[in-house]
């Protein structure tokens, strides 16, 4: 918990993108629906009718598809950053959380660039590393690396005036 009188100088929560909002899934899951329905059908009237069960688990194995999909979006990182400390508090798709504390004085904020698939975000301080945002893009990795290490400087030059 931070106290009252420190200055925030970043407050972000980083979560996943979205693919279809609840209104844009029950939409594609019903236009899905018929036009598998339909094809069943019409391979039913042509005398294969097993095809329109087969159709059904194509259906279900879609709606699966995103169930598991919406839950992994359920993850996010709060990264807080103080004159004292980054506060990193990541909350798991499952539920579990990990709290995390970096003195601003000696953390860096560590990039690949140029940042792609592969290059992770990470907060370093001495020899221990956490990564975050492993579900950004590799453009917004880059963009929240800027702003991060902003409002790093700006935390720091409180601390340490020049």
């Amino acid at each position: 918990m931070l106290p009252a009188e420190e200055t925030v100088y970043m407050d972000a929560v980083l979560t996943p993108n979205r693919s279809l909002s609840r209104q844009g899934f029950i939409i594609a899951m019903a236009a899905i629906a018929f036009t598998f329905f339909m094809t069943g059908l019409m391979f039913w009237s042509m005398g294969a009718g097993p095809i329109l069960g087969f159709m059904g688990l194509d259906i279900a194995a879609i709606w699966l598809a995103f169930h598991i999909s919406y839950k992994r979006q359920r993850e996010e990182t709060r990264v807080t950053v103080t004159a004292r400390a980054i506060h990193l508090h990541h909350k798991d798709a499952k539920g579990r959380e990990k709290h995390a504390e970096v003195p601003s004085a000696f953390a860096r904020v560590e990039l690949e660039e140029p940042a792609g698939p592969t290059s992770w975000l990470r907060i370093e301080h001495g020899k221990t590393a956490w990564i975050i945002g492993r579900f950004l893009t590799p453009t917004e990795r880059s963009s929240f690396a800027e702003a991060l290490r902003q409002a790093l400087l700006a935390a720091r030059a409180e601390r340490h005036p020049a």
